[in-house]
């Protein structure tokens, strides 16, 4: 069977024969392109640098450019892979060269890449897959530029009845009413929650206002049969467990 990387190769052969006979120059980034979707066939994305799998990414956006100077600015602007994919539209579209089709594939992949994360949490008992469950978190809000309080309600079972974000505030604040928690978990019929939300500083140490927060949302939820298992945050530089932290 002919492999993707000979018939790249035939590809970018008969481009270029198309290119001459017609007596236009073929663009530098041509061979380029080819041997980058070659390279990322034979080795795999995590071999690839973060500006790389972006160009990649470009490719399908810009068609006709050579893309590695965008994607540089956009590592060098943004710091990661991920933080670019999560960054906000209009920080985006604040770079040089970045349209709104860009934009939009770019949060495609964001999406894609988060309900790739929550289905690995919904398909088991969520304590016994937590490795899943703190991959999903930080997938989820780690990088994002404004604070956001999620919620993931659980069954008996301990498996994830659902996912909601709750609040969503500035960037180092989120207003969260206990009385509202508990009430959703009512309404679902949940026997167990965990809190998470993020720190768009990139630290995620934990506040006394979050410890306080955490505490009065145990004490509502407990009369009610409502276990509280843990009150996650996230942030670029990690992220910290309040029950592992021994601070619930």
């Amino acid at each position: 069977m002919d492999s993707l990387p000979n018939r790249l190769a035939r590809v970018a052969d008969t481009d270029v024969t198309q290119a001459g006979m017609s007596g236009e120059e073929t663009p530098h980034y041509h061979g380029h392109r080819d041997r980058l979707r070659a390279r990322f066939t034979e080795v795999g994305g995590d071999a690839l640098p973060d500006y790389e799998l972006l160009e990649l990414l470009l490719f399908r956006s810009i068609p006709r450019r050579d893309v590695k100077p965008l994607a540089k600015d956009l590592i060098k602007r943004f710091g990661t892979f991920a933080e670019v994919l999560a960054a906000s539209p209009s920080r985006l579209l604040e770079v040089d060269g970045v349209s709104e089709r860009v934009v939009t594939d770019l949060k495609i992949v964001e999406a894609s890449a988060r309900r790739l994360a929550k289905g690995e949490v919904a398909k088991r008992p969520v304590l016994s897959s937590w490795t899943s469950v703190l991959d999903y978190c930080r997938t989820a809000m780690a990088f994002m530029d404004k604070e956001q309080f999620r919620l993931l309600f659980l069954d008996k079972r301990n498996a994830l009845i659902a996912d909601e974000v709750q609040q969503s505030g500035t960037v180092d604040h989120t207003p969260v009413y206990p009385r509202e928690v508990v009430k959703r978990a009512l309404e679902l019929s949940a026997s167990a929650l965990i809190l998470v939300h993020n720190h768009p500083s990139g630290d995620p140490a934990p506040s006394s206002a979050d410890i306080k927060m955490t505490k009065e949302i145990i004490d509502a939820a407990k009369p009610l049969g409502i276990t509280v298992h843990d009150h996650i945050i996230v942030g670029r530089e990690g992220h910290a467990s309040l029950k592992g932290l021994r601070l619930i």
